[in-house]
């Protein structure tokens, strides 16, 4: 495949679906603007579901992951379930839930940090905070998104007179003392979290006492971008894993009229272990998949007998090879970019690929004409893992773990290529066909 108008318009279409998603209830309501959009319906956990062969369909649970679903017109015994699964988070810095303070007439941000990102990316962005608001109304409370677009908050590098060593040994933050984010100057007179919380207030037109508390990451204001010989890469934020979570989308909204039931579950909480009612080690997807089972009137029997046909793709980002230290990677296992989409393979079941799921997907791109590679970690280094064995052990079904390759992964701007990301579409929208 070559850079043509169409995988350059694809990939803006994936930055455009970033710069909308800062958080992951950001990514999630982006997500269902799309399928609704498409003519999916909404479904409601607490509500009864009513599902008919051909029609699609999405449900949410606590705002930031989302599986969506299309009932095949073929028998679900026949075709078992054609499954796709990512994430919505990436690692980031989260705010406390008493978060500003004030030192030396300086408005301080205090953070957590959330999974596993590099912290001194952070450093010298023009950052700001998006998430969710619980606010309060006349007769409960509801859920507000927030994103200020400005850069309001920064974390500014100490100058190198101070921190002579910095280029030889790396910059090193600790993460209680040299994370908080200035916010600005104090106003004498005013406690820190009013005046904070003033600011949360006017962008939502609200009270500052109906806030009752809330949920907000940092993210960089800089869009995403194309850069390189012939524009061949992009830039961007949050690439692990929205950029699975598009792909995957995309190639089950363009999966029209297909025989298979398809279903496609975005998750949050991968980062830190998934061990959450919205995480993939929860019951969301077993629940999800119960409910269609139930109204296709099948028997736990044969909803076992489906499963057992079944097969799953757990999409997540791939190391690719980095020119300036090949000593990080394993012989013979170079991913490029721009070079087809990667199988994740690792013995001790970090990734859920095994010789049967790989020969399955591996036809699976030669059907759909889409370059592959495969990835294995150096032996001597830790390896990260996926979605993919939690799901693969709990619902008992064949699962393989594939992703685009992609440069600075976990940091505040990673980097990937145009033509993978529509490797991965392409090949996704055969796994749903």
């Amino acid at each position: 495949m070559k850079m043509t108008t169409n995988t350059h318009a694809f990939a803006q279409d994936l930055l455009h679906f970033i710069d909308a998603s800062p958080s992951p209830w950001h990514a999630v309501h982006t997500t269902q603007q799309r399928l609704i959009a498409e003519g999916f319906i909404a479904l409601n956990e607490t509500e009864s579901w009513q599902l008919k062969a051909g029609s699609r369909y999405f449900v949410t649970r606590c705002d930031a992951s989302i599986i969506a679903f299309t009932i095949g017109q073929k028998p679900l015994l026949e075709t078992g379930f054609r499954m796709v699964g990512a994430h919505t988070d990436s690692p980031s810095l989260r705010l406390k839930p008493h978060a500003a303070y004030s030192t030396n007439n300086l408005l301080r941000i205090g953070v957590e940090v959330y999974g596993g990102p590099i912290l001194a990316t952070f450093t010298d962005r023009d950052l700001s905070i998006a998430g969710r608001v619980m606010v309060r109304t006349t007769s409960d409370f509801e859920a507000r998104l927030v994103k200020f677009d400005d850069a309001i908050l920064r974390l500014p590098n100490l100058a190198i007179h101070m921190n002579r060593e910095v280029n030889d040994k790396g910059l090193v933050l600790n993460k209680q003392t040299e994370l908080p984010l200035i916010f600005g100057e104090s106003d004498v007179g005013i406690e820190a979290e009013q005046q904070f919380l003033a600011h949360i207030a006017a962008e939502l037109k609200v009270k500052i006492e109906d806030i009752l508390t809330f949920e907000l990451n940092v993210f960089d204001t800089q869009k995403g971008t194309f850069w390189g010989k012939d524009q061949a890469y992009i830039a961007n934020s949050q690439l692990d894993n929205l950029a699975s979570c598009h792909a995957a989308i995309e190639a089950l909204v363009a999966s029209k009229n297909s025989g298979s039931t398809s279903l496609c579950a975005l998750f949050d909480h991968e980062e830190v272990g998934s061990e959450s009612a919205t995480g993939a080690n929860g019951s969301f997807l077993a629940d999800t998949i119960q409910r269609i089972t139930a109204n296709q009137g099948l028997s736990e029997e044969e909803k076992c007998r489906a499963l057992a046909n079944s097969f799953f793709i757990s999409a997540d980002m791939a190391h690719a090879f980095h020119p300036n230290h090949p000593n990080a990677y394993e012989p013979c296992h170079h991913a490029q970019v721009n070079h087809g989409v990667v199988i994740k393979t690792n013995v001790n079941q970090r990734y859920s690929s095994n010789a049967d799921t790989a020969a399955r997907f591996i036809q699976l791109c030669e059907s759909a004409k889409v370059p592959y590679q495969q990835y294995a970690h150096r032996t001597d280094l830790g390896c990260g893992s996926t979605i993919g064995p939690m799901i693969a052990a709990n619902l008992g079904v064949p699962s393989v773990d594939v992703g685009c390759p992609m440069w600075a992964m976990h940091s505040i701007r990673e980097s990937a290529g145009v033509l993978d990301h529509t490797y991965m579409f392409e090949v996704l929208k055969r796994h749903f066909s």
